[in-house]
């Protein structure tokens, strides 16, 4: 599972977290939501090592990011907002390219295999990737963590600037995967995907983790009137 223990984050003299502490539980889905500046980018880049905690720790499978990332690398997979692919290359090159690179070696039908799984018709195989949409990139990258067999799965605003189809088969593709076994961390704005698609949301302002909702005993106005009371307290 995934541990964020007492984690504070402070650089370029701004703190931005503030002891924030939460636990992940195998194939479950837990969202980030706050407004921009929150601090919930900085959380996921604790667990996906691209930043270190100032105190505290990150632990994946009881391993800490920090000190042992080598022992958890192979077992995640993060997909930031803008995910950046080779334009000029086709889905099937795009995914054999990341593949290679974590020396994972695949034949083309079972590139096209993890491609399927996400939602990608053939026809857009060979299609390069300039062409295709924000939902449709996001797909390639999934199908990466498909392929790679991460048991984690770290989105930063994984719906932001897609349309409704796009919104509703994301949805329907994250909970597949938490069905298949994968403990998915992500953030958004989206309050009324958030509570359909999470396990449990975090309610974030300013570096601070002020409120964890179990989304089953939650509605959608209670979490909206949760979540605005939380954003003009000044507390």
């Amino acid at each position: 599972m995934l541990e964020a223990i007492r984690i504070s984050k402070e650089y370029k003299g701004q703190r931005a977290l503030f002891d924030v502490s939460f636990t992940v539980e195998k194939s479950k889905i837990f969202c980030l939501v706050g407004a921009n500046g929150a601090g919930k980018s900085t959380a996921i880049k604790m667990f996906t090592g691209q930043m270190t905690p100032s105190s505290g720790s990150a632990n994946i499978d009881g391993y800490n990011v920090s000190t042992h990332l080598k022992n958890i690398k192979s077992k995640i997979a993060y997909i930031p907002e803008n995910l950046m692919l080779y334009g000029h290359l086709n889905a099937l090159e795009n995914l054999d390219l990341f593949c290679s690179v974590s020396q994972l070696n695949y034949s083309t039908d079972e590139l096209g295999s993890f491609l399927q799984q996400v939602g990608l018709n053939e026809q857009h195989f060979s299609k390069k990737l300039e062409n295709y949409s924000k939902g449709m990139r996001q797909k390639v990258g999934i199908a990466y963590a498909i392929a790679k067999k991460a048991s984690f799965l770290f989105l930063d605003e994984p719906t932001s600037g897609l349309d409704p189809k796009s919104i509703m088969e994301f949805s329907s593709l994250i909970k597949q995967l938490s069905s298949a076994g994968i403990t998915i961390l992500m953030t958004s704005h989206d309050l009324n995907r958030s509570i359909n698609d999470s396990d449990k949301i975090g309610i974030m302002k300013d570096g601070n983790l002020l409120e964890i909702i179990t989304t089953k005993n939650c509605s959608y106005r209670e979490l909206e009137k949760k979540y605005m009371d939380h954003m003009i307290s000044k507390e």
